[in-house]
């Protein structure tokens, strides 16, 4: 047996938690990690049961073998072609179920870090630019090869286009060119970039950090981040305000402020 192959019975998704980090593996590297039915189902119910759990200050995404996401399963979606209806209904579902994964990330309280060795292509690029943050290998590549097969990668398109600059973004979908991690990082697709190897632990490192800080104080920062994102300039700092204010009349806002002024660490109750 291979010695990345897993029992089709096993389940596709890992969670590992630790001091406060959830680590999600995804774990078909027989099949490259695709974003298969069974992968986005397991996804959607882990990211449903970490959204309701209060222990979980930060959540690393990772995955087993040489490929961190191929995106799509082609194969699992070709077949649907026979369908009366060429596959239109299976298409839709499999989409709609792909973009609501992206979205659970987005709303999710916590922080979500890729940790990415290997290539990520396609949906498995979106599923990168999705995540808060994310850290590269030196060896990962990144791509969306969709205009090769007739396809263009135009749901991988709304992530990348709220993570990388227009032309940025536009060079990878038109093109479909395999980018190394140093110029992905320097698109904005990754934050930074370690020794091949090293992803997970640099990820986990990141993780640890934010979970040392108040979860009320972060929950409440990443929701007001992407949601003035998406307004205008004045509505975006009058929504910001507004944030604010009550974020100042939080418990541990007021710890927080006490404890610089008092010179000693905050005790935090999120």
């Amino acid at each position: 047996m291979n010695a990345h192959a897993r029992p089709e019975a096993a389940p596709a998704l890992r969670r590992e938690d630790s001091e406060g980090i959830a680590v999600l593996t995804l774990d078909r590297p027989q099949s490259r990690n695709p974003l298969s039915e069974a992968m986005l189902a397991a996804l959607a119910e882990s990211f449903t049961a970490i959204a309701a759990d209060r222990s979980v200050k930060a959540v690393v995404l990772a995955a087993e073998g040489p490929v961190f996401c191929a995106g799509h399963d082609l194969k699992e979606m070709s077949a649907h072609r026979a369908d009366p209806d060429r596959g239109r209904a299976y298409f839709t579902d499999v989409l709609g179920r792909c973009s609501g994964v992206m979205q659970q990330i987005t709303a999710l309280p916590q922080p979500v870090i890729a940790a990415v060795e290997g290539t990520a292509t396609a949906a498995g690029c979106q599923l990168v630019a999705s995540c808060d943050l994310a850290v590269a290998g030196d060896a990962a590549r990144f791509c969306t090869p969709g205009v090769h097969i007739g396809l263009f990668c135009s749901t991988p398109m709304v992530a990348l286009t709220r993570n990388l600059s227009a032309k940025h973004a536009m060079e990878m979908l038109l093109l479909g060119e395999m980018v190394p991690a140093e110029e992905a990082a320097r698109m904005g697709l990754v934050n930074r970039v370690v020794a091949a190897g090293s992803a997970l632990r640099e990820a986990k490192r990141l993780a640890a950090v934010i979970a040392s800080k108040s979860t009320a104080t972060i929950r409440i920062g990443k929701r007001a981040f992407y949601e003035q994102r998406e307004m205008d300039l004045a509505e975006a700092y009058d929504h910001a305000s507004a944030v604010m204010v009550e974020n100042m009349l939080a418990r541990d806002a007021e710890e927080g402020i006490g404890a610089f002024v008092e010179k000693r660490a905050p005790v935090w109750e999120g």
